[in-house]
C-alpha cells in the first residue's frame, strides 16, 4: 500500500491537520502524534506561554527535538506544527521518513477557522488575516518541497480528506 512507515502531516494553521490526523490515524491502525501537544506534554504549559518566555526561537528548537525524536517511531501519523517546515533538518527528516502530506486551504479559511482560538501566538495581532497571508506566502513554497502529497482542505469536512488520503495512497498516488 505505501512505500513507507509513517504519514506526517504539514500545513498551515488552521488546515485540519490534528483533526485529519487523527482519523486517518484510526482508518490506517497507526498511532495518532502531535508535535505541538507534545512539546506542551513535556513542558507542562501551553505554547503561548513558550513563545512569551522563549520566543518563537525557543519554541523552534523545542519543535526540533521533538520531531527529531518522533520520525524515528513506526507506523505513526504525525501531525506537525505549521511553521515545522522552516527548520532544513525538520524537512529532510520528514522526507527521509515517511510520506509527507500537505494539507492545504487559503488563508481565508484559516482565519475562519482560528478566529477564536487564543492558542496562537503567531495571530496575537492586530491583522491575523494578514499575518495568515504572510505565513503561507513565505511557507507555501516550503510545504510543496516537502510533499509527497497536496490535498485541499478548503471547505471540506474532515471525513472526505481521510478517505482521498486513503485511496491516494492505497492507488500509490503520491
Amino acid at each position: 500500500m505505501m512505500r513507507a512507515q509513517n504519514i506526517f502531516i504539514v500545513g498551515p494553521m488552521g488546515a485540519g491537520k490534528s483533526t485529519v490526523g487523527r482519523q486517518l490515524s484510526e482508518a490506517l491502525s497507526f498511532t495518532f502524534k502531535d508535535s505541538d501537544q507534545e512539546i506542551q506534554r513535556r513542558t507542562g504549559v501551553d505554547i503561548p506561554t513558550i513563545f512569551e518566555y522563549e520566543g518563537e526561537s525557543g519554541f523552534r528548537a523545542r519543535e526540533r527535538q521533538v520531531i527529531q525524536e518522533l520520525v524515528s517511531d513506526d507506523r505513526i501519523v504525525l501531525a506537525t506544527g505549521g511553521g515545522a517546515v522552516l527548520s532544513p533538518e525538520n524537512r529532510q527528516d520528514l522526507s527521509a521518513r515517511g510520506v509527507v502530506i500537505y494539507l492545504h486551504c487559503s488563508p481565508e479559511q484559516q482565519y475562519a477557522r482560528t478566529a477564536r482560538d487564543r492558542n496562537r501566538p503567531l495571530l496575537d495581532t492586530e491583522e491575523p488575516l494578514a499575518k495568515l497571508q504572510e505565513l503561507m506566502a513565505e511557507r507555501e513554497p516550503l510545504y510543496r518541497q516537502v510533499a509527497d502529497m497536496v490535498v485541499s482542505t478548503e471547505k471540506r469536512g474532515t471525513s472526505s480528506v481521510v478517505k482521498e488520503i486513503c485511496r491516494r495512497l492505497e492507488s500509490d498516488e503520491i
